[in-house]
C-alpha cells in the first residue's frame, strides 16, 4: 500500500519528517494561503468558502499561490475541516466572522445516524484537485489534511465555535459511550479523507486538533487518543508522514506523539527543546514562532526566529513553521522574508 517513490521524497520538508538530514531547515505555514495574500482574496471573491472547497481548479490555484509567492518547501491542500461532513449530509456552512456552524448538532444516539461513512465519490472535487496540483507542483510536496476527531466533533455537538465546549465536555464526561462512539466515527471518516488525499498524490498528510488543548492529559489518553490513533493507524501503511498539530496542547505533546504521528507540530508555549524533551525520540518536530511576531519590525522576526531555530537545533528532524495559522492581516513580504532568513541560517 505504500506510495512509490517520487521527485518529492528527497525534497527537504520530507527528509525533516523522516528525521534525514537536510540542506537547509523547510519551512511551511500553516493557513499559509490564507486571508493574508491579496491575490487569494481576489480570487475567492464572491465564492463562499465551503464552495470554494469544491472547485479543483480554485482549489488549485489557492494552494500555489504561497508557494509563487514565499517559496515554502511544501504545499499545504487548500480546504476545511468540515468538508467530508459536508460531503457525507451535514447540514452545516461556514459563517464569515463566526466560523463553521452545524443547522443541528450531535447530542444524542440517534443523531448518530446521520454520520454515515465518506466514499471518495463524495469527494471526487479533492482527487481532481490533489492531481492537478501535484502536476503544478513537481518537485514540491502536498500536505493533506484533515480535522481530528475531538475537534470536529467540538463543531458538531456545539453547534460551532466554542470557547468552553460546555456542551462537548457534558458529553463526554457524561455518556462516555456513545461520546466514544461519536469519536470513532468520525475517525473512520477522517481516515476516509486522508485516504482520498493519499491515494491522489498527497506526499505527507497533518491531522488538526484545534482544540485539544482545551482537555487535561488523563482526558485525552482516555476519552480521544484511541480515536486519533485509529486515524494514523488507518494511514500507516501508506508510509507518507503524519503530523499532529494542536494549539495550546504543550501538557498534551507526549501523548500526542503516543498516538501515532511522526511529526508533532508545537504552538509558541512551548520552545522546541523543551517540547522535544516532553515528545521523547523518535519524532520530528514542527513550529514555532508565534503568529504575532510577523507584526514587529524585520530586526525583531529575525531574533525570534533565530531562538526557535536555536532551540530545535539538537533535533533529529525540524520543521519551521508558526506556532499557528497565518493571521489575516499579516503582510506578505514579512513571511517571504521569514522563509529566505530560515533557508539562508540553516544552509548546509
Amino acid at each position: 500500500m505504500g506510495q512509490p517513490q517520487t521527485a518529492t521524497h528527497d525534497s527537504a520538508f520530507l527528509r525533516a519528517c523522516r528525521r534525514e538530514p537536510v540542506p537547509h531547515t523547510p519551512v511551511w505555514f500553516m493557513r499559509q494561503a490564507g486571508r493574508s495574500l491579496p491575490e487569494y482574496r481576489k480570487v475567492r471573491e464572491g465564492t463562499a468558502m465551503l464552495e470554494s472547497c469544491m472547485h479543483p481548479e480554485l482549489v488549485t490555484e489557492i494552494t500555489l499561490q504561497p508557494v509563487r509567492r514565499h517559496g515554502v518547501d511544501a504545499a499545504i491542500y487548500f480546504s476545511d475541516i468540515v468538508v467530508p461532513l459536508k460531503a457525507i449530509g451535514i447540514d452545516l456552512d461556514i459563517k464569515p466572522g463566526i466560523g463553521p456552524v452545524v443547522e443541528k448538532p450531535i447530542r444524542t444516539r440517534a443523531d448518530l445516524a446521520r454520520l454515515r461513512a465518506l466514499e471518495p465519490a463524495d469527494v471526487t472535487y479533492v482527487t481532481e484537485a490533489i492531481g492537478m496540483l501535484v502536476g503544478e507542483l513537481g518537485a514540491t510536496p502536498l500536505i493533506g489534511f484533515a480535522g481530528a476527531p475531538f475537534t470536529l466533533a467540538s463543531y458538531l455537538v456545539e453547534g460551532g465555535p466554542s470557547r468552553n465546549h460546555e456542551h462537548t465536555k457534558a458529553l463526554m464526561y457524561g455518556d462516555p459511550q456513545l461520546w466514544a462512539d461519536l469519536l470513532d466515527r468520525l475517525a473512520d471518516i477522517t481516515a476516509a479523507f486522508l485516504k482520498v488525499q493519499i491515494e491522489a498524490g498527497a506526499s505527507a498528510v497533518q491531522l488538526f486538533d484545534s482544540w485539544v488543548g482545551a482537555l487535561s492529559p488523563a482526558d485525552y489518553r482516555r476519552a480521544v487518543m484511541p480515536a486519533s490513533a485509529k486515524v494514523f493507524d488507518a494511514v500507516a501503511g501508506y508510509g507518507v508522514p503524519r503530523i499532529h498539530f494542536g494549539v495550546g496542547t504543550g501538557e498534551l505533546l507526549g501523548l500526542m506523539g503516543e498516538a501515532g504521528a511522526d511529526v508533532v507540530g508545537v504552538d509558541w508555549r512551548v520552545p522546541l527543546d523543551e517540547a522535544a524533551r516532553r515528545v521523547g525520540p523518535g519524532k520530528a518536530l514542527q513550529g514555532n514562532i508565534d503568529p504575532a511576531v510577523l507584526f514587529a519590525p524585520r530586526a525583531a522576526v529575525e531574533t525570534k526566529a533565530r531562538e526557535v531555530l536555536d532551540a530545535a537545533a539538537g533535533l533529529e528532524g525540524h520543521i519551521f513553521n508558526l506556532g499557528h495559522g497565518v493571521l489575516p492581516t499579516t503582510d506578505p513580504q514579512a513571511l517571504t522574508r521569514l522563509v529566505e532568513y530560515v533557508h539562508e541560517q540553516t544552509a548546509r
